[in-house]
């Protein structure tokens, strides 16, 4: 039975969903004033995963996830650019989902956006000033926390220590120094709309109260997000819905970890991010192949921990995968035998039972991965001693089926591109201590593609094999060692041919 760790209560509890195998989720979305970095990636990549296992156990998924698209930082870069807001969110909406699906992470059922949905916002703000829980100063509106006894739940604060630790506000007019706008009073060149206190624009946290039960109602089952959104911005989302409600809002908060370097939050305040499409734009190998290694780098780590971003690790997400590719490749081109297929379905019983577990274990996608691993391992020794094609095909559809629910195992062919990429390091902010330029990161898998086309690899393998044949063997180490230079792998096989791979 799928056990989920609830951020609320603390603890890893059986899931039980409101309507029998139905699920109803939303997940907080970005800002789009700016392209996103791998730490969006992550956030996205998880719920990603979380409905492919849902809808895989059999639950009819409803998931929606929203996109901010009005706020101080998409002014502020309207301005900069001296354009309408509309344009920069259009822009990077558009980025967003092109970013996105390289990674292989499908769209949300509903992905709503702040600015089409006015007249649920000001009505939940009017519901929450008639009963007592907010109140208007001069066009704007605020949450007033002392009215909702429960404030700090989720984030298991409270709120005697949050006042005591807040700075002094600048605007004095709140009734406490944790009161949070709701409603705020428009200024001269911003976006409006009107409303019972003036135009104005909502406060981050009421869009996101009032999408999510437009869309699911006033309880739905599971309410997600990063680990930095629990406070304030899913605190005050509890207050402002379950103030207004009277009911629970959601009944299982599920947060995803940081994306760190050095041990430090990536993040685009502190400078030390990259933007996926630079990973991308810089990736050596082909986009369908680094989308992959990436979600397999993401996956290799449950995902409330911190996830280190390093070149270290995605090399081997891409060896990793290239173990399953071989594999593959081998089980279309291994002679027919018959000895092995009853140890077959064995092994992959005892993965779909492993891998099930690993997943309903809090969604273990690491474990989830190493059962996989195991059935690789598993089925390459039976291979050695004989399968039919049948049980070949067997075997690679269930590596299909199960690699699914992570997103991963689905290339026809892993084939990394030839084509050169620019030696342009990245510039990624406050990295010193790496040496060089301490702005500069060059990581490993950046690096230049090889410039040897397929025919020029294949004419130094046949120089290597008549090498061989004549007994040259310096000769023929010396092509190994060029091409392995070039980053190609030669495999010598018993009957004294060569494949190589990129």
């Amino acid at each position: 039975m799928l056990s989920i760790y609830n951020t609320l209560t603390g603890k890893k509890e059986p899931f039980q969903s409101l309507q029998p195998m139905s699920v109803r989720m939303y997940v907080c979305g970005v800002t789009v004033y700016d392209y996103c970095h791998i730490g969006h990636a992550r956030s996205a990549l998880v719920f990603d995963v979380i409905r492919r296992y849902l809808e895989f156990s059999g639950y009819q998924v409803e998931f929606a996830k929203n996109f901010t698209d009005v706020d101080d930082k998409i002014i502020k870069r309207a301005h900069e650019r001296n354009v309408s807001c509309d344009t920069i969110t259009t822009e990077f909406i558009e980025a967003y989902y092109q970013d996105m699906g390289k990674l292989g992470i499908r769209r949300a059922t509903e992905e709503p956006k702040a600015t089409e949905h006015m007249v649920e916002i000001i009505d939940l703000v009017g519901t929450l000033i008639q009963k007592g829980l907010a109140y208007e100063v001069a066009g704007d509106v605020y949450f007033q926390v002392e009215k909702y006894q429960p404030y700090g739940r989720l984030s298991k604060r409270k709120l005697e220590d949050l006042q005591a630790g807040a700075r002094v506000e600048v605007d004095g007019r709140k009734r406490h120094p944790m009161d949070f706008a709701l409603w705020k009073s428009s200024k001269p060149g911003e976006p409006s709309w009107e409303s019972p206190w003036g135009p104005g624009r909502p406060g981050w946290h009421i869009e996101c109260s009032a999408m999510s039960m437009k869309h699911l109602g006033e309880t739905f089952d599971i309410h997600g997000g990063g680990m930095d959104l629990i406070f304030p911005h899913h605190e005050n989302e509890i207050a402002q819905s379950c103030g207004a409600t009277g009911k629970e809002f959601a009944r299982y908060w599920v947060h995803n970890g940081f994306v760190q370097i050095n041990q430090e939050k990536m993040s685009k305040s502190l400078g030390n991010f990259f933007t996926i499409r630079e990973i991308f734009e810089k990736s050596k190998w082909p986009e369908a192949e680094t989308g992959e290694m990436l979600r397999y780098f993401l996956l290799a780590t449950h995902y409330r921990g911190p996830l280190d971003f390093s070149d270290k690790s995605i090399e081997e997400a891409k060896n990793a995968l290239n173990g399953f590719y071989d594999l593959f490749k081998r089980l279309h081109e291994k002679e027919e035998s018959t000895t092995a297929d009853k140890g077959l379905t064995g092994v992959i019983e005892r993965c779909k039972v492993a891998f099930n577990e690993a997943m309903d274990d809090d969604f273990n996608t690491p474990m989830a991965i190493a059962e996989l691993q195991r059935l690789k391992s598993d089925v390459n020794k039976l291979l050695s001693q004989g399968l039919s094609t049948e049980a070949q095909d067997t075997a690679k559809k269930e590596f299909r089926r199960l690699g699914n629910v992570l997103g991963l195992l689905q290339l026809d062919k892993w084939q990394f591109g030839n084509i050169p990429a620019p030696d342009i390091p990245i510039r990624i902010g406050r990295l010193e201590g790496l040496g060089g330029d301490p702005g500069l990161v060059q990581p490993k898998f950046f690096q230049p593609r090889t410039a040897l086309s397929d025919e020029q690899i294949e004419q130094q393998i046949a120089e290597r094999l008549d090498a061989k044949k004549k007994k040259n063997f310096p000769k023929a180490d010396e092509i190994r060692k060029f091409l392995a230079s070039q980053g190609i792998v030669i495999e010598d096989k018993p009957d004294g041919t060569s494949r190589w791979k990129r």
